[in-house]
């Protein structure tokens, strides 16, 4: 006889999850432990729950009420940090905006917000009234701007009159409020808690919406993936617009943790806020990474204790990862996207990985790890059967995830929504296979792969094969459309400072390592374009590749000469004839 279970849901048994909550706690379990530390400010967590509740109440009596969008535009600041709570504690919805964007795509995505405030640090002035002008033009209501001066100092009338009339000063703001506001808690926990814009690597941003429920489960996810323990000190070396610093912001309270907030980022810094601030975690791109193995020789000093560095994209060449390994940094590598709230799989770096080729090594940077505990499915899948390929690192399909931690959907557009999450699961647009051992290997971008002559290649191979010539410092590859072969590989390269090399000498190289029909055709010389977040902005690249002087087929690769823009002018460069399909 099946045993009855009696439901019965009520508030006792069942409280919204929401991040917010972890700030109440932190003031009572860590209260008087620091919470934030810039330059020679500090606050507690008692006092940083107390700023959250007086901005809450600041942001509620200029009638911010429930669902309305609060943006901001700022570094790593405090006032960013607190913002993360203040604005879902007024029962707004938080969007940070990254302060590489230009006025124009700032005005866009302002106009596509409707957020009713902006707050904007002192340093970012000139964009925001720049986008604001091209709002007023086109007839769309203005947020209210709330200027932020540096911490602890008062707004100066000379970067006071670069903001429009009417605008508040944050420091004014914050006296308005009340220390003994009530948090507005959500009404359900898949309420939206902030919108995150994507890097708009294939075209504009699109605002990806996070839930107060997905952001306190990623919480606890990073609190796994990154190894945060209980009271560690965290420096911000990544950009709290991006994934709401991949919900760092959140979790450091849920740990009792100390945000080391950082105007700037360089390798000086990194080393200093470590021996200062006995530093323990750290995040971002890989080029932090870069920044700490080319810090000045007097910086760069062994550590005293072990530092866990994540970062996510592309790492960067292997004696770079081993100098940051000898330092004393344990290296994880993240696989995520904006869709995802940030990383969702962490891999550790190696150092005693054995490699039989500098190529493997790049390739075997493109390997991720498992799924964690709060990912109820990662997998790689057909698409068209959703059936998983087989763990043979050689059938490709498309990775997809199935979680709690993935966004509720893309802010006001619905039809990408549905196309994302067709069939049951977050579909990322990522190709790739499964090893033997279940890690999955990324192959390229269903979008980024190129198809000639019935032959399907990957974009990354061949780049992880141009990024082991001693004299390339960047590489990208895209397909050039071909009429007979459909496309061919086209290599666009950034050369080392101080080398140079042919055209000639790049597709030798290529040829000694790459079967014939994946060696680039054209080699352009030059600068590669990069979007904000330094993703490599690929469907420029395959306008410029359309647009390159030059026929490419079987026929001219044998006779002729393909003109190929250099740095220093255009040169001739002859394709050897083993180079050509056969």
């Amino acid at each position: 006889m099946a045993m009855e279970f009696l439901h019965f849901q009520c508030s006792a048994n069942y409280v919204p999850l929401t991040p917010i909550n972890f700030l109440e706690r932190a003031a009572l379990v860590y209260a008087r432990k620091t919470s934030v530390i810039y330059g020679t400010l500090r606050f507690s967590w008692r006092q940083t729950h107390q700023i959250c509740l007086k901005l809450a109440s600041a942001l509620s009596q200029l009638k911010i009420s429930r669902g309305d969008i609060v943006a901001a535009l700022a570094p790593n600041i405090p006032a960013l940090y607190m913002l993360h709570f203040a604005v879902p504690m007024a029962g707004a919805v938080l969007s940070a905006l990254n302060t590489k964007l230009d006025s124009a795509t700032l005005a866009l995505i302002l106009e596509q917000l409707e957020a009713k405030i902006i707050f904007v640090d002192y340093e970012f002035v000139e964009a925001v009234v720049k986008a604001l002008n091209i709002l007023s033009e086109k007839g769309v209501k203005l947020p209210l701007l709330v200027a932020i001066p540096e911490c602890d100092h008062a707004l100066t009338s000379s970067i006071a009159s670069n903001f429009p009339s009417g605008s508040l000063d944050y420091n004014a703001l914050l006296e308005m409020g009340k220390h003994d506001f009530e948090t507005v808690q959500p009404e359900n926990e898949c309420d939206p808690i902030s919108v995150n814009f994507t890097s708009g690597s294939t075209g504009n941003p699109k605002g990806v919406v996070y839930s107060h429920r997905a952001a306190y489960l990623n919480c606890l996810a990073q609190i796994y993936r990154c190894d945060l323990g209980e009271m560690p000190v965290f420096l911000w070396t990544v950009d709290m617009f991006r994934c709401n610093g991949w919900c760092c912001t959140w979790a450091m309270a849920a740990v009792g943790g100390t945000n080391i907030c950082l105007r700037a980022v360089s390798g000086t810094i990194i080393f200093h806020s470590i021996h200062l601030h006995s530093v323990t975690h750290l995040c971002g791109p890989p080029t932090i990474l870069n920044m700490i193995a080319n810090a000045p020789d007097c910086d760069r000093k062994p550590l005293q204790s072990k530092v866990d560095v994540v970062v996510a994209g592309s790492l960067p060449i292997r004696q770079v990862l081993e100098q940051v390994v000898e330092l004393g940094f344990i290296i994880g590598h993240a696989y995520g996207m904006t869709e995802m709230l940030g990383p969702a799989i962490v891999r550790h770096w190696k150092p005693e990985w054995d490699y039989s080729s500098s190529v493997e090594h790049e390739m075997i940077k493109h390997r991720k790890g498992l799924n964690n505990l709060l990912i109820q499915g990662v997998d790689v899948k057909d698409p068209d059967t959703m059936k998983s390929v087989s763990y043979d690192g050689k059938t490709v399909g498309e990775v997809m995830f199935r979680a709690n931690t993935s966004m509720l959907g893309y802010f006001k557009n619905p039809k990408a929504t549905k196309e994302a999450f067709r069939n049951g699961w977050y579909q990322t647009g990522d190709l790739a296979v499964r090893n033997r051992d279940g890690h999955i290997q990324l192959k390229d971008r269903k979008k980024d792969i190129i198809v000639s002559g019935g032959e399907i290649m990957s974009s990354l191979e061949v780049e992880a094969v141009l990024l082991c010539n001693p004299k390339i410092s960047e590489a990208a590859v895209v397909g050039k459309p071909d009429e007979e072969l459909k496309q061919v590989p086209c290599a666009f390269v950034k050369l080392k400072e101080g080398c140079s090399a042919s055209a000639e000498e790049i597709f030798k190289f290529c040829g000694d390592e790459l079967p014939s029909f994946m060696v680039p055709r054209a080699i352009v010389f030059g600068d590669i374009p990069l979007n904000s977040t330094g993703k490599v902005q690929k469907f420029i690249l395959r306008e410029k590749a359309k647009a390159i002087v030059g026929a490419i087929s079987d026929q001219n690769l044998k006779d002729s000469a393909f003109k190929c823009m250099h740095c220093h002018g255009t040169t001739e460069a002859p394709i050897p004839e083993r180079h050509s399909f056969q």
